[in-house]
């Protein structure tokens, strides 16, 4: 598979990233405005209790269930946060207990949402702000959105290198020989959905994988350990998601972030509702506030490059449309991502 130039872009993500279409909106307990003020569903009445299920840092999604609650104080949103792996894990142990306890998640990729959505776990929701997102961005069921764009980059400890590379191959070179961290697809669902790509990509494959592990690549559980590995200068190259780089920087931390020549693959984050959600009103609104206007430039306050049209990316991060990426067959990713992580764990012994 060939990495793709920007006017590709869009029909790429239609075609093999999400698929495409939206489809009209179906009628729900929102009134679908846009305005800052004003976010979705603000003049309706909820309440209750939502439970919220994120690969999210946690800080980040207590900012978000913060600005969600301006809006409707009477929710009370209980937040569990861990990679996606491990959500998913616990949501499978929850459905062979008898009742998920999530009402509504927000996960890394768009492969994990699929296989939910294979197994009849997710509530068909097509939200208003729905109009805003690009379509081929969100599933035609409404089974799930993408909420922002994080590529996965290069990240560069510039105490402990002269040059800033561009290209991926700086994985395998004599110069990062055991100078290098990524996280564990095992763990992360950025990485795993990483690996099922590159694993698929055109001078790439299994073989660059191991050429990546004789180099020395270190695996840590998450992208946050990597971030922290590379900012302190425990490592010099890291695999890690955009605004990670980004945000550490404008800490002043010796970061640089690159986007490889080759291409960057590419997650949206997406969010979706559980079919058996206990809270249906309110996880609906959460959706819509998450895709509204105040949700999007939210995610870009944060420092996330928003997928709401019309709404820049933070300083130092590109949106979609800047960037050349690499991906590879939604369900040919959904279908054997199990089979990815088991020669991931052959290959890498993690």
């Amino acid at each position: 598979m060939k990495p793709l130039t920007k006017k590709a872009i869009l029909p790429l993500l239609a075609g093999m990233l999400l698929f495409s279409g939206c489809g009209n909106p179906q009628p729900a307990a929102t009134t679908g405005q846009d305005s800052a003020e004003t976010p979705p569903a603000a003049t309706t009445e909820i309440s209750g209790n939502l439970s919220f299920y994120t690969s999210q840092p946690e800080e980040d999604a207590s900012k978000l269930a913060a600005a969600f609650n301006k809006h409707y104080p009477d929710v009370k949103i209980d937040i569990f946060r861990s990679g996606t792996e491990e959500v998913t894990a616990k949501i499978q142990a929850e459905r062979q207990a008898g009742k998920v306890q999530a009402d509504v998640l927000l996960l890394a990729d768009a492969v994990t949402f699929e296989a939910l959505k294979k197994e009849d776990m997710l509530l068909s929701y097509k939200s208003p702000e729905l109009s805003h997102i690009p379509a081929e961005l969100a599933d035609p069921d409404g089974m799930y959105a993408g909420t922002k764009v994080m590529a996965t980059v290069l990240a560069t400890n510039t105490q402990k290198v002269s040059s800033t590379p561009d290209s991926w191959q700086v994985l395998t070179a004599p110069e990062s020989k055991d100078a290098s961290i990524m996280p564990s697809p095992l763990y992360s669902g950025a990485a795993a959905y990483n690996i099922g790509v590159f694993s698929r990509t055109d001078g790439y494959g299994w073989d660059f994988l191991q050429q990546m592990k004789d180099n020395g690549m270190a695996v840590i559980k998450g992208n946050g350990a990597v971030m922290q590995a590379v900012a302190s200068g425990e490592k010099s190259y890291g695999l890690v998601v955009d605004y990670m780089v980004a945000r550490e920087k404008a800490k002043g931390s010796p970061v640089e972030l690159t986007y490889p020549s080759e291409g960057v693959p590419v997650i949206t984050e997406p969010i979706g509702i559980m079919k058996d959600a206990a809270n249906v009103p309110a996880a609906q609104a959460f959706v819509d506030f998450v895709l509204s206007e105040e949700g999007q430039k939210l995610a870009a306050e944060i420092g996330y490059s928003p997928i709401r049209e019309g709404i820049a990316p933070p300083e130092g991060l590109k949106g979609i449309a800047d960037m050349k990426i690499l991906s590879a067959d939604l369900a040919q990713l959904t279908d054997e991502r199990e089979a990815d992580k088991q020669q991931f764990i052959q290959v890498f012994g993690e």
